[in-house]
């Protein structure tokens, strides 16, 4: 580990000992909510007990392709039932940190699924206007297949929040903390609905104190261009109410960098990391703009350009839901008032825990594991 880290990483551990506590902010996350079912995919069985699993997605789609015009039997090993969708695993990083976390979503409706029960029960407020979804999310040593079922997020809608809430209730709720996430644009179909109408109730805020609004567009490689087009245009109008945060992991700058036609060194999916966080931070007028690849995370914020390197493992023992709680991380990282630089080594440390325990950290297990990385450095631990 070069001195640099070590210093810096140091530093943080310092901030978070000695500067203010989740627990002092509060935090609104929606709109989604899925069950997730984690598997694994079964490439040889022994015996009934004993078998070997597909190791990356290419073996997978290689399976698969060889089926083409005749058939083939897959078979799937459920490992887990957790609660799932952007917004929950996001809120519930937040929560187990210390933070004051309400949410919204589909987390069941008229009752509450019980795989959010602990979830709820960490939360100070819950509103659920519908069903979750459903994911089975395929874990290979190289990322993971989410296969969801999301119908029931068509319920996540303006009418149904504002007949829960009426306009005074979602002012409430959405001026009178200090970040705002709203996440998994992809999945939810009326979210461009309800950020306008979010936009017509809440008041205007001066100074650059304005609570955050993260938005985390998750995988919109399905939507149309123009639907994106359109969702980017809708974040920016949010500045006079919020300093507002887009985050996006690399396929994702890659995808909004081409629908933007962004005019880069090479193709958006070649270009450095910082060449892209640069060229998409330059084309939208927003507070700060993320961009975080599984190795790493840069952004820009004012004009000014960070990086880091993440806490490296090559035997991550669950990654669904890694993205979302380096999304928390960095949040929490901007809400204590950490440079920019220190936020994204917050998420990805954030990160880097859960991918390792399987559970999002508690503050005082997050501040332990920067300590540990400032030891470790970049070696594997």
């Amino acid at each position: 580990m070069s001195d640099s880290l070590q210093t810096k990483l140091s530093q943080l551990h310092e901030a978070l000992q000695n500067g203010p506590t989740p627990d002092k902010f509060s935090v609104l996350v929606g709109f989604d909510g899925f069950v997730d079912e984690i598997i694994e995919v079964v490439d040889k069985r022994s015996d009934f007990q004993t078998y070997e699993r597909l190791g990356t997605i290419a073996e997978f789609g290689e399976r698969i392709s060889r089926a083409a015009g005749l058939s083939t039997n897959i078979e799937f090993v459920p490992k887990a039932i957790k609660l799932g969708g952007n917004g929950p695993i996001m809120a519930n990083a937040l929560a187990g940190c210390g933070a004051k976390t309400s949410y919204i979503g589909a987390l069941g409706h008229p009752e509450l699924n019980p795989v959010f029960k602990e979830f709820a029960e960490q939360c100070q407020k819950v509103i659920s206007i519908a069903d979750p979804g459903h994911t089975d999310a395929l874990e290979f040593g190289d990322g993971k297949v989410m296969l969801g079922k999301l119908m029931s997020l068509n319920d996540v809608n303006w009418k149904n929040l504002h007949d829960m809430l009426g306009d005074e209730g979602i002012a409430d709720m959405f001026a009178n903390v200090h970040l705002v996430a709203t996440v998994n644009w992809t999945m939810t179909p009326y979210m461009n609905e309800i950020w306008e109408g979010i936009e017509h109730v809440v008041p205007k805020a001066e100074g650059s104190d304005k609570p955050l609004f993260f938005v985390d567009l998750a995988d919109p490689e399905k939507r149309k261009n123009e639907d994106i087009r359109e969702a980017m245009k809708i974040i920016e109008s949010f500045s006079p109410y919020y300093r507002v945060v887009l985050g996006l992991n690399r396929k994702e700058a890659t995808e909004v960098a081409e629908v933007l036609g962004l005019q880069l060194s090479d193709a958006a999916s070649a270009v450095s990391l910082e060449e892209i966080t640069k060229a998409l931070a330059e084309a939208l007028d927003i507070w700060c703009l993320m961009v975080h690849p599984t190795h790493a995370a840069a952004a820009v914020r004012d004009g000014e350009y960070a990086y880091t390197v993440g806490p490296y493992t090559s035997k991550p023992r669950l990654t669904t839901g890694a993205g979302d709680n380096f999304n928390a991380g960095f949040c929490m990282g901007l809400l204590l008032g950490l440079s920019l630089e220190q936020s994204l080594m917050l998420g990805t440390a954030n990160s880097g825990f859960y991918v390792r325990q399987m559970r999002s950290a508690t503050f005082p297990e997050l501040k332990d594991f920067v300590q540990l990385w400032s030891e470790k450095g970049t070696d594997e631990f």
